[in-house]
């Protein structure tokens, strides 16, 4: 393949050269002048056939001279380094290239400049040394090969590599090469010690090694921070760069790759922005991915994981004062720690059963602030809720510590333990530290927490495994217990202020978070095997999925490690940014911390002097030159075959045009062949198809429509139809389309009769055309037709169509696949009419769908139907709606879903209604 590549310019040149050669001839040759000779020399002044000319003709002589000149300039080796590209040097190099994922955008420029430079060295006989400033390896100097193969090898990572390293091997190196040269390809981010690794080649140039920085002027934008709280889901959008982009995109992804949603930020003069997606709770829990548009690197991606789900959470107090004094209510202290991040169901004023009445809204979690819990109905139901996976969250209080139902992680001792106080010895207690094997480990224990009075737990075996906190003196505070699939979780506290100051703490809000997160999961727990240590058996989870440095999930690399329980970073080579953990419960790593910030490092502060980065390269003339000595010597060639009376010009100039207009006739497009394709590509691919009206904004608004229709076809139905096609009814073939949308333009001119005949025939062999006249807000009672409208009635005195009727109720389109009164658009006035069918007979008068045994061939429709289904290329409606509203434009859409189903199933709908009559037909 490389072989024609390169020989099939040169044919080409060698085409164009004729005319040249043809130039060359015809200068020819002096004839020998004709000399009389006397007969009796004739015989011994014989002369031979095969004459030399007397002299070379100069053409000739000056093409010989440049295929000479060619090949010494080839063999000379020149090339041509143009302004802003890398010299050439004969010093030993060193390559330092920033790869982490700031470095994504321009990757293919980075490797196109290290190239040239690897390049450069090789020319000027330099050993090149490469170093990704990612690796922890020193660099080894080398040929060019080597440093090339070692470059095509590297990819950009998901993490900011720490410069320090490198500024080691910098220093290594410069102290081995002192008089070297150093070329730092570096992203611009100061973030990474980028100012240790400057340091370190300030210092390398004052010991007289000479320096070179290259950067790119792209701006990265990243995430960071994102929340899924019972309010919104936010992210906070980061730029290195007050003069990068000034606003981003920010999409949102679920499982399957699909955006749910998109939100718009703008930076104005800062470098921080939030993008804020008001979703449902429901749309919300199904994201699991946050990106940024058009930026492919890992920075800008945010993953999501089942800690962001939004839970549902019941609130149930056990105490009467709740409803007159509420400030002294447990309840309201639990609103006030689980209102940021859940959605909260308390039951109504009046409930007879408040725990059986939340248990029906199906909850999360249910926390029960100081309820005690008697055989029943409401005890079954709650176990029942926590062995199918729930989580029960307890506190507690005067009546649960005289309790002695099971639902609870260990068993109580009778009454409380009063810290503190007049009828006391002890003090009230701090909080002691959290365990590594805690799912509350990395939270600060404040010292402010104390407790005055808690139920104590009975010391039985495997207690220490249950405990998730303790006071001071060791005696737990926190205890729980995996249940069947769920959780139960007990503070040996109330809710209240009562017992202890910890509800009104900041560490009770991220201990709440913290519970409501682990809703739903399957690990197990610390403690669940009370054979084990808790103290050594800390939960780790498995690396899943891992972005790479483009920001794409994949399979992890061979250096992911798994994490331990509630890692918060940063991301590394050994744990870098993707999913952690079984499938149903993962943790996700972030590339950027909350408080992470990016910042453009400043190379002249640090002493650099940083240029553009450029792939341009110095040019190489040889491969030109011999390209060019080579057709000179062809052309030398075939003069001297010419000359020689070898070769006639005039059959080769006859071969040769006729070659030519065969090339130029290759590459004129057969219509008939394209038009086969186009044919055949449609027969195996269904699709919807619009005609198009002449009217570029009506055919765009038409395409739109039909994409939108399409993709809601895919999404609720099982027919997927492939992209939409625009037909001319003149000259494409209709039979490929199950439907036809055609709206009316009153400006169009009339179709011929010829194309009438084929629209009446499609019609005829089963296909369905919607007209769309788009002139609702136009159309009075009583009025005279609109222009659209008249366009059609003279459109259709050529169609053979039959007698219409306005849609009823009870007819097989309004039933398809959803149950709808009508069809609505982009507007809602307008009325549909289809075929009109036979009166009934009176047997079958109670038939509650209308349909003979064929599809209408017509459908009319005045409420321009695309307008309605179409949708942007970000998935948004394109138009505003009359009279407007979410649930217009999703009737409009089911009216569209209905109109495909009826096209392609028919009446089908109207048998199944009769299944019994046709089952006892049958029987008989």
């Amino acid at each position: 393949m490389g072989g024609f590549a390169f020989a099939a310019p040169l044919a080409l040149i060698g085409l164009a050269s004729l005319p040249l050669i043809y130039w060359l001839l015809r200068v020819t040759p002096p004839r020998p002048r004709e000399i009389v000779f006397p007969p009796t020399k004739i015989l011994r002044e014989l002369r031979p056939e095969e004459e030399s000319p007397a002299k070379t003709p100069w053409q000739l002589l000056l093409l010989r001279l440049a295929l000479a000149a060619a090949l010494v300039f080839a063999m000379a080796g020149p090339v041509w380094t143009p302004a802003g590209a890398i010299a050439v040097s004969a010093a030993p190099t060193l390559l330092a290239l920033d790869d982490s994922w700031a470095a994504a955008p321009s990757w293919d420029r980075r490797l196109a400049a290290a190239t040239a430079l690897i390049e450069s060295a090789a020319r000027g006989g330099a050993p090149v040394a490469v170093l990704t400033l990612s690796e922890s390896a020193a660099p080894a100097l080398g040929d060019a090969g080597r440093a090339l193969e070692k470059l095509r090898s590297a990819q950009p990572k998901p993490w900011l590599p720490d410069r320090r390293t490198g500024a080691e091997a910098v220093a290594a190196f410069v102290r081995a090469n002192p008089k070297a040269r150093i070329v730092w390809i570096s992203d611009a981010l100061a973030e990474g010690e980028a100012g240790a690794f400057a340091a370190a080649l300030k210092k390398a140039a004052d010991a007289g090694a000479r320096v070179e920085v290259l950067t790119d002027g792209h701006a990265p934008l990243a995430l960071a921070a994102p929340a899924n709280d019972a309010a919104s889901l936010a992210v906070d959008v980061l730029r290195a760069d007050a003069a990068g982009p000034g606003a981003a995109t920010v999409s949102a992804y679920d499982a399957k790759g699909q955006i749910i949603g998109r939100s718009q930020v703008s930076f104005g003069a800062a470098l921080r922005a939030k993008a804020t997606l008001d979703l449902p709770v429901e749309l919300r829990n199904d994201v699991t991915m946050l990106r940024i548009a058009g930026e492919n690197l890992a920075g800008a991606v945010a993953l999501l994981d089942a800690r962001s789900k939004v839970r549902r959470v019941a609130v149930i107090g056990g105490a009467g004062l709740d409803e007159a004094q509420p400030l002294l209510s447990p309840v309201y202290y639990l609103d006030k720690a689980l209102a940021p991040f859940a959605q909260l169901r308390e039951a109504r004023p009046g409930a007879v059963d408040p725990i059986l009445t939340l248990l029906a809204e199906r909850p999360n979690v249910v926390a029960l602030a100081d309820v005690g819990l008697a055989p029943g109905e409401t005890y079954d139901a709650l176990a029942r809720f926590v062995e199918e996976g729930g989580t029960l969250i307890r506190f507690a209080g005067p009546r649960l510590a005289n309790a002695a139902d099971e639902l609870l992680p260990v068993r109580l001792r009778r009454n409380g333990r009063v810290l503190g106080g007049a009828m006391s010895w002890e003090t009230p207690k701090a909080l002691a530290d959290f365990e590594p094997a805690s799912p509350f480990y990395g939270l600060p224990a404040s010292k402010d927490v104390s407790v005055q009075r808690q139920v104590l737990a009975e010391p039985d075996p495997g207690l220490v495994g249950k405990t998730w906190a303790r006071l001071s003196d060791g005696t737990p505070l926190v205890t729980a217990e995996r249940r069947g699939k769920g959780l139960i979780v007990l503070f040996h506290v109330n809710a209240d202020t009562s017992w202890s100051n910890l509800p009104i703490s900041g560490l009770f809000v991220d201990m709440m978070k913290r519970i409501c997160a682990m809703s739903g999961e399957s690990v197990p727990l610390p403690g669940d095997d009370e054979t084990a240590p808790a103290a050594s058996d800390a939960r780790v989870y498995a690396p899943l999925k891992t972005l790479d440095g483009f920001g794409a999930l994949g399979a992890p690399g061979p250096n992911a490690q798994a994490i331990p329980a509630h890692f918060e970073g940063p991301a590394s080579a050994e744990h870098p940014p993707g999913l952690y953990g079984p499938g149903d419960a993962f943790m996700a790593v972030q590339t950027l911390r909350p408080g992470d910030a990016l910042t453009r490092f400043d190379f002249t502060a640090a002493g650099l002097a940083a240029t553009e980065l450029t792939a341009s390269a110095p040019v190489d003339y040889r491969g030109p030159l011999l390209a060019a000595a080579i057709l000179a010597f062809i052309a030398d060639a075939l003069i001297v075959l010419v000359l020689s009376g070898k070769l006639r010009l005039r059959p080769i100039a006859g071969t040769t045009g006729a070659l030519l207009a065969f090339a130029i006739l290759a590459q004129v497009p057969d219509a008939r062949a394209e038009a086969s394709q186009r044919d055949r590509e449609a027969a195996l691919t269904a699709r919807l198809a619009y005609v198009v009206s002449g009217d570029a904004k009506v055919d765009e608004t038409s395409r739109m429509g039909l994409e939108g229709l399409s993709r809601a076809l895919s999404l609720r139905t099982s027919f997927s139809p492939a992209e939409p096609a625009a037909v001319d009814p003149s000259k494409d073939e209709l039979a490929f389309y199950p439907m036809l949308y055609w709206p009316i333009v009153a400006s169009a001119p009339q179709p011929s009769a010829r194309t009438a005949a084929r629209v009446a025939a499609y019609m005829k062999q089963g296909g369905t055309v919607v007209f769309d006249t788009r002139d609702a807000l136009n159309q009075h009672p009583g009025d005279a037709p609109t222009p659209e409208m008249q366009w059609l009635r003279t459109f259709s005195k050529n169609l053979d169509i039959p007698e219409l009727e306005v849609v009823p109720r009870d007819h097989v389109i309004t039933k398809t696949f959803y149950l709808l009164d009508g069809f609505v658009g982009r507007y809602a006035s307008g009325e549909t009419w289809v075929e009109a069918l036979p009166p009934e007979s009176k047997d079958q008068a109670s038939r509650p769908v209308r349909a003979t045994d064929s599809v209408s061939a017509i459908v009319i429709s005045a409420n321009d139907l695309a307008a309605a289904w179409a949708v942007d290329k970000h998935g948004q409606p394109a138009f505003p709606l009359t009279p407007g509203g979410a649930r217009q434009r999703e009737l409009a859409l089911r009216g569209g879903v209905n109109l495909v189903m009826y096209t392609l199933t028919g009446n089908y709908k109207s048998d199944q209604v009769h299944v019994r009559d046709l089952l006892e037909r049958l029987g008989q």
